[in-house]
């Protein structure tokens, strides 16, 4: 767990060993630091800042890039110092053209993440699973990658290209960007949104010996597939960008429901065991230990 002396190890290195290890790595989203330190707590082994889950942690609004590269940054600075997991980050667009990847991928790595995730989507983007998409065109999008590889200082910093071709010009159209966006130094690929398992295989097929992402958007327009079968098809990395903030969004309606109709939150309290498990996970008792050691 992140706490507040701790010096985490080799976060970047960590993740590319997880992902050369032939099995998935699943990757659950955070939306703030306190959902990433419960990724953590769960026994995962990376967890995934997710856009979506941030557009709405923050602002209550939806995915359609209201949120800056300086806002996501911070945001991403915030989770990684507070867990000791490879935290991949959504960084959108890289706000502007390559000179501002060069600025999002520096602050994303000084923000500590072990890998974000850069889309050829027009601004203001949108959610990948939204209708209305535009992309730029797959050679400005193939120096931004260039960019975000020349801008990293630790080459461990894992780039990941995602294109949303699929849902404007086709699956074919995304996997040549995707095939571009590797021959400009991308370390993983991630094809957006496609529509159907035959879809999910001529991605894997026509990718094989690249590492790609599979977008487990809980709700959205990708069918959803086990572990073993993505594994079948060479996926190294799955993301779960909202199943978190889907399942304390409801948990936290049904306390409100409770304590509408009660007057009290005792019997929710009672069905969560009270506070002592939340006071564990943000960290009271070393919070207390250091007030201790520093006033003695």
């Amino acid at each position: 767990m992140g706490d507040l002396l701790s010096k985490p190890g080799d976060r970047r290195a960590r993740l590319r060993a997880l992902l050369d290890s032939g099995e998935p790595v699943l990757a659950p989203g955070a939306y703030d630091a306190l959902s990433a330190r419960l990724i953590e707590q769960a026994g995962f082994d990376a967890a995934y800042m997710t856009g979506f889950g941030s557009t709405a942690g923050l602002l209550g609004r939806p995915d359609v890039g209201l949120l800056g590269g300086a806002e996501m940054a911070a945001h991403a600075a915030r989770l990684a110092d507070a867990v000791d997991l490879p935290l991949i980050a959504d960084a959108d667009t890289g706000y502007g053209n390559p000179v501002n990847v060069i600025r999002t991928v520096r602050d994303y790595e000084r923000a500590g993440v072990a890998a974000l995730h850069l889309e050829d989507q027009v601004m203001p983007k949108r959610c990948g699973h939204m209708a209305g998409k535009q992309v730029v065109p797959a050679g400005e999008m193939a120096a931004k990658i260039r960019a975000a590889v020349d801008a990293r200082s630790d080459p461990d910093l894992l780039v990941i290209a995602r294109t949303d071709a699929a849902a404007v010009d086709g699956l074919d159209a995304a996997i040549d960007r995707a095939r571009r966006f590797a021959d400009a130094g991308a370390d993983l690929l991630f094809v957006e949104a496609p529509t159907s398992e035959a879809h999910i295989e001529q991605v894997a097929t026509a990718l094989q010996g690249h590492k790609l992402v599979f977008n487990w958007a809980e709700g959205g327009r990708t069918p959803p597939l086990s572990r073993g079968r993505l594994a079948e098809l060479g996926f190294a990395l799955v993301l779960f960008p909202i199943g978190t903030l889907l399942a304390a969004t409801a948990a936290m309606g049904e306390f409100l429901r409770v304590l509408r109709t009660d007057g009290t939150p005792a019997a929710m309290l009672d069905r969560l065991g009270g506070v002592d498990p939340f006071a564990e996970l943000v960290g009271l008792g070393e919070i207390r230990e250091l007030e201790q050691r520093y006033r003695d």
